[in-house]
């Protein structure tokens, strides 16, 4: 006599749970519209994994794979790009996901994730920077900040920094930069003229935006680059391209994800980015973690100013 099995086609863990916390967002406005609300749990379908965040927007484990998926399986520890991701669980292309080993923890390889990627390109192909260089990092004490100085300095540049206070100063300058100009107090051109002899920077990085682009065009030097690649301070309004003429300048605004399009690519920039990490070439400033619930303070903390280095957000 033969007993029947039982056999879930389900994972484990939707035969006890449907949904999910996340943060939602039903109306524009500032972070108080950032709602802490119950949602459904995404589902794989096919090329996709289903991953529960243990650092939310970037590293957890897969739960749940797809039909098509056979490079990964359940249990394994990824790191990923995609949207929706202020979640308990995630859905995501499987050529947008990485492995992480076991060294290396869910808090670090969120950390490096979006702004280590972002700062690597930049330093790469927004401007190859080299030996011999001087560049200018603007808001050189945040994210992705702290990391274009320290993966310049790395490369052999020298790194000057825009900060807004004398604590900020002493963060970016332990990470990379060889000057650090406070904005608050300092004409930053005046500062970058006296630093280079007049002559300016190779390259300008500037994730603020608005309220900076002016001034990197003037901190540039002739045959110069500037990357515009943030809105911190609002978008950079149209611009009269006859403005880069003077000094040769050229201007690239990078988005991410185009270094991400093929698989080939995810994996060239991952690996690049966890064997800086690896070599220490790289450290990662945590600021906070805030738990999930908390995404509007987070944010906040943020717009703020109040912050240094990366936030996290656990489930």
């Amino acid at each position: 006599m033969f007993r029947h099995i039982f056999r879930p086609t389900a994972p484990l863990f939707r035969q006890t749970i449907s949904t999910m916390k996340a943060i939602v967002v039903e109306q524009p406005g500032g972070p108080e519209k950032l709602l802490y609300k119950d949602v459904p749990i995404p589902k794989a379908i096919e090329n996709t994994i289903v991953i529960k965040n243990h650092a939310i927007g970037n590293a957890g484990e897969v739960a749940e794979v797809g039909p098509g998926v056979t490079d990964f399986k359940v249990g394994d520890r990824v790191v990923y790009i995609g949207p929706d991701t202020y979640a308990e669980y995630v859905s995501a292309p499987s050529d947008k996901v990485e492995k992480i080993t076991n060294d290396v923890s869910y808090e670090s390889a969120a950390a490096v994730g979006l702004q280590a990627l972002t700062a690597w390109t930049m330093v790469r192909d927004g401007y190859p920077v080299k030996e011999g260089d001087v560049v200018l990092v603007h808001a050189a004490a945040g994210g992705v900040g702290l990391l274009l100085c320290q993966m310049s300095h790395y490369l052999g540049a020298t790194v000057i920094g825009t900060v807004g206070s004398a604590a900020k100063a002493e963060i970016a300058r332990a990470h990379g930069a060889d000057y650090v100009i406070n904005y608050s107090e300092e004409d930053v051109v005046a500062k970058v003229n006296e630093i280079t002899n007049n002559l300016g920077c190779h390259a300008v990085f500037d994730g603020v935006g608005k309220d900076t682009f002016e001034i990197s065009l003037q901190a540039a030097r002739r045959l110069g680059t500037v990357v515009s690649f943030g809105n911190a301070s609002g978008v950079v309004p149209p611009i009269n391209i006859t403005k880069l003429t003077p000094k040769n300048l050229k201007l690239m605004r990078p988005a991410l994800f185009g270094y991400l399009v093929s698989r080939e690519e995810s994996k060239k920039w991952w690996g690049e980015v966890f064997d800086l990490l690896a070599n220490n070439h790289i450290k990662i400033n945590i600021h906070k973690i805030y738990d999930l619930k908390d995404a509007a303070q987070a944010h906040m903390d943020l717009e703020g100013r109040k912050t240094t280095g990366k936030l996290l957000l656990k489930p």
